[in-house]
């Protein structure tokens, strides 16, 4: 199917210009409940958010004035419970509307909220639980009994509050929402400073133990770059971005598109992604702007994207990983479309970012977000173009908002990360000679092969331009000669089985599309990758398991 847009004009019409000239000013006090969702309210007709249920049916809407009432009301339930300002909640909640409630709420308290992925175990909700001090637990009945197993190992745990069903020890949602006022006046609480804490999240743990991030209240001010610059973000539009309420990547999903004045669209999916039903949901219900990662992107490109109208979409955008090029490609010969990837972490809003404004590299990770100074540094020093380095910002003079507070309770990290001018991401990478950033691996997934140093995300993205792959992760792996090789992990796409044939055919290809030193000597077919709850791979957990029993130089 060809597409004919209607031409929507950019936010940025010029990167250069705007990357000079523009600044995010945020105000010394700062609440983004009342200052954003509040504000919005005052047209109460206003569309903030459409939800469906796992079926992709029984849309529900809410408006600004909806979020409004509804997050007054769960905030007054904590502040009749005693719960003041500062004081943790642990968030377990599937994506359905009353997470958005909950968040907005304790924002507006300045009750600081924790994210969690639904996919926790019971030894995960009692590792956070503990490591952050938490008062208070929300989530569902089909979470509950994970929260139940460990309460009696929880001593700073005194409040329970389930969403949907009514069980013994817990107070329910719904009746204590009946009761509760919609009123709450910004002088009837505490005000929240920019620098005050905000929100907590735990990393990913592909090496360590997650560590808790702090974020302040001007995180969610500093999502404006993401909304305005990253998704292009209109009032007019439907912003759905695919990922999980336990991600840090569920902010970049919220905060920055309603301070646009977007439309948040919300799919309560549960279990294993479904690219068929999600491009169906965009066609059925008008989405406008999607953001999804690299693995969504990379299933719905194997559907036959002609079956779907996709031509209310005017804008796809990546992140969460780099994105392959291929995917990117494929996705532009049948929507018409660019993927514009971004790049970002736990700790910051976006950091580098493609813009509808300027030409695509495909594989690129593109340029600085405006506010902040990026560059590739090794030695605590600035490297030339084409030279690899250490992605990091300049934190000297004006410490950027939006940049994480502290590991909390980590001192050490925090020394490794904030050294001299910079903040280092722990990302590898290079910049060339058009001030493109262009994506090499973690420091710590680099391959040294030969002599050689290899970037696995390059490797990775020659697999996946194979038919025959769907999805691929590269590590080191022991070699007697060489000290290590490259191994890759593969998963095959529907109707290719592993042989030695296609061994060496994905060799060959790799040797074409790379350059040839850096093919994968080794090739392992799985069912699965190992992946972090936000949905990394955790390719340290691969290389583990590689090198178990030998000494790695």
């Amino acid at each position: 199917m060809k597409y004919e847009r209607e031409y929507v004009k950019p936010n940025m019409e010029n990167y250069d210009k705007t990357y000079r000239e523009f600044r995010l000013n945020v105000p010394e006090y700062y609440n983004y409940g009342f200052d954003v969702i509040d504000k919005w309210a005052e047209d109460r007709t206003k569309l903030a958010l459409l939800s469906v249920d796992q079926a992709g049916k029984n849309p529900r809407s809410y408006t600004f004035w909806d979020l409004k009432v509804l997050s007054n009301k769960f905030a007054n339930i904590l502040r009749d419970l005693g719960i003041k300002k500062g004081e943790r909640i642990f968030v377990m909640l599937p994506r359905i509307p009353e997470w958005y409630v909950a968040l907005i709420g304790m924002v507006k308290l300045g009750v600081v909220p924790c994210p969690a992925t639904t996919m926790c175990t019971p030894g995960d909700v009692e590792y956070r639980v503990n490591r952050a001090e938490i008062s208070c637990v929300i989530t569902n009945s089909e979470n509950a009994g994970k929260v139940e197993e460990v309460t009696d190992r929880c001593p700073t745990l005194k409040h329970k509050i389930l969403i949907d069903e009514e069980l013994d020890g817990w107070i329910n949602y719904e009746k204590e929402m009946d009761k509760k006022s919609r009123y709450l006046g910004r002088d009837e609480v505490e005000p929240t400073k920019k620098d005050d804490t905000a929100i907590l999240f735990f990393t990913s743990g592909t090496v360590r133990y997650p560590k808790m991030v702090l974020h302040t209240h001007s995180y969610p001010a500093a999502h404006y770059l993401t909304g305005f610059f990253a998704h292009d973000d209109k009032p007019t539009d439907l912003d759905y971005t695919i990922t999980e309420t336990g991600w840090a990547k569920s902010s970049w999903a919220t905060w920055g598109q309603w301070i646009c004045g977007a439309a948040l669209f919300q799919h309560d999916a549960r279990g294993k992604f479904d690219a068929d039903l999600t491009l169906r949901l965009i066609e059925k219900y008008g989405v406008t702007v999607l953001c999804a990662p690299p693995t969504v992107y990379r299933l719905m490109v194997l559907e036959d994207l002609s079956k779907y109208d996709l031509s209310l979409l005017r804008h796809t955008v990546g992140a969460g990983e780099p994105l392959n090029p291929e995917v990117i490609r494929v996705w532009k010969e049948n929507t018409g479309l660019d993927i514009h990837d971004f790049y970002g972490q736990t700790e910051t809003v976006p950091v580098l970012s493609n813009y509808r404004c300027m030409p695509i590299k495909l594989g690129s990770m593109g340029k600085p977000v405006p506010t902040l100074q990026v560059s590739i540094v090794d030695d605590d020093k600035e490297v030339p173009s084409g030279v690899e380095g250490n992605v990091a910002i300049r934190i000297e003079s004006n410490y950027p908002a939006g940049l994480f507070k502290e590991y909390w309770k980590e001192p050490e990290e925090m020394k490794e990360v904030f050294r001299g001018d910079w903040y280092f991401t722990g990302d590898r990478a290079y910049r060339d000679e058009d001030g493109y950033f262009w994506f090499v691996g973690r420091g710590d997934d680099v391959i040294l092969a030969s002599g050689y140093r290899i970037g696995p995300f390059e490797v990775e993205s020659a697999l996946v331009e194979h038919p025959a792959v769907v999805e691929a992760a590269v590590v080191s792996s022991p070699d007697p000669t060489r000290g290590e090789v490259v191994k890759a992990f593969v998963i095959l796409a529907p109707g290719h089985k592993p042989s030695e044939d296609l061994t060496r055919d994905l060799q060959d290809h790799v040797k074409k599309v790379t350059a040839p030193y850096k093919y994968p000597r080794k090739i392992e077919y799985v069912e699965e990758l190992p992946k972090t709850i936000s949905g990394k791979i955790k390719r340290g957990e691969l290389k583990r398991k590689e090198w178990e029993g030998h000494t790695q130089r």
